[in-house]
């Protein structure tokens, strides 16, 4: 495994390994979004990972998909990142927040009654979502006007500079799983006309607009943004997954970003495709893949040049020292998906350590 623990020059930083930490929503927060003094435990358990990428955070208030997601629009939100920062950098690592905007994968009954937005009037019809009242039907989007698209960007902007604030080391712009920025990328979710729907260099306008912020406060170096072309979650579909994939991987040369971060499949197994390919093929900068990867694949894609770091999901939300447990070939603990989104310790910050005898 020797390739997975080279130094990785990624933008601004030097990661000690590419075994990375893939963001995983885990609904731990308190009321008002904000993060606890248990997510500081939970990330700085895992600090031994090259970079730790934390999990999908709000940039604008009234726009949770999740119920119990982190924000980061509000002092008291910076503040309880705060400990979280702290608390990897003391455990000797670094983190990277990612922010997001759920768009039409928000729900009224967790945004006091206000109706999601979209580029287009199209429900999310695949699943259901978590309110406190139970699991719900997602409801039709109001389809945002192109004069809202600013207030946007410069909500994605406000939050960066949050971000710095709370003492991250950079920041991932959320462009995958059917969120806001990818439901503007694809054409199964955009069917709007003008100049941010329609051919691929419209559909990735906002997105494009809101790196260009959020690199304006950070230094594109310590940017990244992850995509996920082929993924169906939240009734995503595009009707050429691998030409947007070669669009992007070309465009977003011109940024000069730390990474990007590129889920490699769909978790639903309906579309399939080789975007990984392209992509490496047509991007200049440093690749971080994700998907159903084992260290051994990871340790293989990394030795042929394909892909320069892997980010493990589920396995490190399972093994809080996974680059340990890789390196000598230890066993892993398995997870338990009934505690991913449960409240306090349990399934979160209770998994054991592998103890080497």
């Amino acid at each position: 495994m020797r390739n997975l623990f080279k130094p990785l020059k990624c933008g601004a930083l030097t990661l000690p390994n590419r075994i990375l930490m893939a963001p995983l929503t885990r609904c731990r927060t308190e009321k008002e979004h904000i993060p606890t003094p248990l997510m500081a435990e939970y990330y700085a358990q895992r600090a031994s990972a090259g970079l730790l990428i934390a999990e999908a955070t709000m940039v604008m208030a009234k726009n949770s998909a999740f119920w119990m997601e982190p924000g980061i629009y509000s002092e008291s939100q910076v503040n309880g990142w705060q400990l979280t920062t702290e608390a990897v950098h003391r455990a000797g690592g670094r983190i990277f927040l990612q922010l997001w905007h759920g768009g039409r994968a928000c729900h009224p009954l967790l945004n006091n009654g206000i109706t999601p937005v979209g580029p287009s009037s199209i429900a999310i019809t695949d699943d259901t979502v978590r309110t406190p009242e139970g699991k719900k039907p997602y409801v039709v989007p109001r389809e945002l006007g192109d004069e809202e698209l600013t207030g946007i960007v410069v909500g994605f902007g406000e939050a960066a500079k949050r971000a710095k604030a709370a003492g991250f080391d950079g920041v991932e712009v959320h462009g995958a799983n059917g969120y806001l920025l990818d439901q503007f990328l694809r054409d199964g979710s955009n069917k709007r006309t003008g100049h941010y729907g329609g051919p691929i260099e419209n559909r990735a306008r906002l997105l494009l607009e809101v790196l260009a912020e959020v690199c304006s406060v950070w230094g594109s170096d310590r940017v990244g943004l992850r995509i996920s072309p082929l993924n169906s979650f939240n009734s995503m579909i595009d009707s050429d997954p691998v030409a947007l994939a070669s669009w992007l991987a070309t465009r977003l040369n011109d940024f000069g970003l730390a990474y990007l971060h590129l889920m490699r499949s769909d978790f639903f197994g309906q579309q399939q495709g080789d975007v990984v390919t392209p992509v490496r093929d047509l991007y200049q900068g440093v690749l971080i893949a994700n998907m159903g990867y084992t260290a051994e694949e990871a340790e293989a894609a990394i030795a042929s040049g394909q892909i320069d770091a892997v980010a493990f999901g589920t396995a490190f939300l399972a093994n809080p020292d996974l680059p340990a447990r890789i390196n000598a070939g230890a066993p892993l603990n398995a997870p338990n998906s009934a505690t991913f989104y449960t409240p306090g310790p349990v399934g979160y910050t209770d998994y054991p350590f592998w103890e080497n005898d």
